[in-house]
């Protein structure tokens, strides 16, 4: 199976510094924006940007989770996310949207092979656009 990807996007009533400043602070922004299908979620290093590793377990389905340990790096518009226990990144662009921001988070992972990889390019997608749209939901309300 080749790459599998997830992409959800939203516009935020706030100037695109401040927004890209909300989503790399790990430390007291991110735990009240993050759903209900994230556990038990810390802070390893850091906290503020680049440099920052976080873990947590995302609970995509009942039956499916993943432990993610994310190295965080920051450039002008994005927060980038590289999972060390897997191919997943998650990537947070940022860019100027009228007197706000727009915010668009994408997920990429290399999926599985056969039959399960099939279903896996259909279905996790669908599942973790979901999940996106509810943390960027949050993202917006933190920031009006």
């Amino acid at each position: 199976m080749g790459q599998v990807s997830a992409s959800s996007s939203i516009v935020v009533a706030a100037d695109p510094k401040r927004t890209l400043d909300a989503i790399a602070d790990y430390e007291t922004v991110r735990p009240k924006i993050l759903s209900s299908h994230y556990r038990d979620y810390k802070v390893v290093e850091g906290g503020q940007g680049a440099g920052t590793v976080a873990e947590w377990t995302l609970q995509a389905t009942e039956k499916r989770s993943r432990n993610v340990r994310a190295a965080i790096s920051v450039s002008d518009s994005m927060v980038t996310e590289r999972d060390s226990n897997s191919s997943m990144v998650t990537a947070w662009t940022v860019t100027p949207s009228g007197s706000g921001s727009l915010v668009t988070v994408r997920t990429t992972w290399k999926g599985a092979g056969g039959i399960g990889g099939i279903f896996e390019g259909i279905f996790a997608p669908l599942g973790l656009k979901k999940i996106q749209a509810e943390v960027l939901e949050n993202l917006k309300k933190e920031l009006a």
